[in-house]
């Protein structure tokens, strides 16, 4: 298994809750901190992104099949000497 797939899902998953979070308490005064900036928006579009990136790239990669690998054709057990 890639470990791009369940890292992608684990990032999306808190990048929707941090997204989520920063929807709901939009216009807080918690964000007076951060110089009015709503960071948990921020961030969980961003871990979003990563998340979806990694995910996908992840799935990509199965997706596809392996090139086979030159010279594996012979019997094994003798040398073809």
């Amino acid at each position: 298994m890639d470990l791009r797939i369940p890292m992608g899902l684990m990032f999306l998953i808190v990048g929707a809750i941090l997204t989520i979070y920063g929807l709901v308490t939009q216009g807080s005064p918690i964000y007076e901190k951060s110089v009015g900036m709503n960071i948990n928006l921020i961030w969980g579009l961003v871990m979003l992104v990563f998340g979806g990136t990694m995910f996908l790239l992840g799935r990509r990669s199965q997706a596809k099949p392996a090139p086979p690998v030159e010279g594996t054709t012979r019997p094994l057990g003798r040398s073809a000497h």
